[in-house]
């Protein structure tokens, strides 16, 4: 049935992170075009599929994100991990715009990418239409950020905070509602910003 369909599409992201990590080299974006199919729907899928939770890391964050796997998984998420892969220095906008574009492209329920600082990836996954990433350094500032902000990618900064208050964070931000009522005014002048600018392409 429909846990069916999500599982393919599970797989599908799966082989195409590994095909883009094992054939590094060889990169042919343009070979792979963003919306495949006439599946506009983020989570056709319902609830009995589990929510897919990507993350990503640079250097500076991957045991960081080692260490939130896991976490993420008790909770009950399916977790897909884009990389990087080991502690050998890499840039974090690769991997921001990894893990924001299969977010903005509804692939993936959220996002969460780890750097140092948590400010340049959330930067760089703001860029990706209909992302809304926001960085977290406490428990009121990652409940906001889902209250307010219905936003969908959570960054952090691993030279900011330690472990204990990160698992924190990710639990609130995973359960936290967005509240609506008077903040959805704001979420619709936002999209209407975004929009302003995607007309011009």
């Amino acid at each position: 049935g429909m846990s069916d369909i999500s599982e393919q599409e599970i797989q599908e992201i799966t082989r195409r992170v590994l095909n883009q990590v094992l054939g590094a080299s060889t990169q042919q974006p343009a070979s792979n075009p963003q919306a495949p199919g006439g599946n506009p729907r983020p989570q056709a899928a319902g609830s009995t599929a589990k929510k897919l939770v990507v993350i990503g890391s640079d250097h500076g964050g991957f045991d960081m994100k080692e260490a939130l796997k896991p976490e993420i998984g008790n909770l009950g998420y399916e977790v897909l991990d884009v990389g990087a892969h080991s502690k050998d220095a890499v840039d974090y906008p690769d991997f921001a715009h990894e893990v924001a574009s299969l977010v903005g492209g509804d692939r993936a329920w959220r996002g969460i990418m780890i750097d140092g600082a948590g400010i340049g990836s959330c930067i760089v996954a703001n860029k990706v239409p209909g992302v809304r990433a926001g960085m977290a350094y406490d428990y009121s500032s990652a409940v906001n950020s889902r209250e307010h902000n219905d936003t969908n990618v959570l960054t952090l900064g691993a030279g900011l905070i330690g472990l204990n208050l990160a698992k924190q964070i990710v639990q609130v931000w995973l359960s936290t509602d967005y509240a609506g009522g008077r903040h959805q005014r704001r979420i619709d002048k936002i999209l209407a910003v975004e929009a302003k600018y995607l007309k011009s392409s």
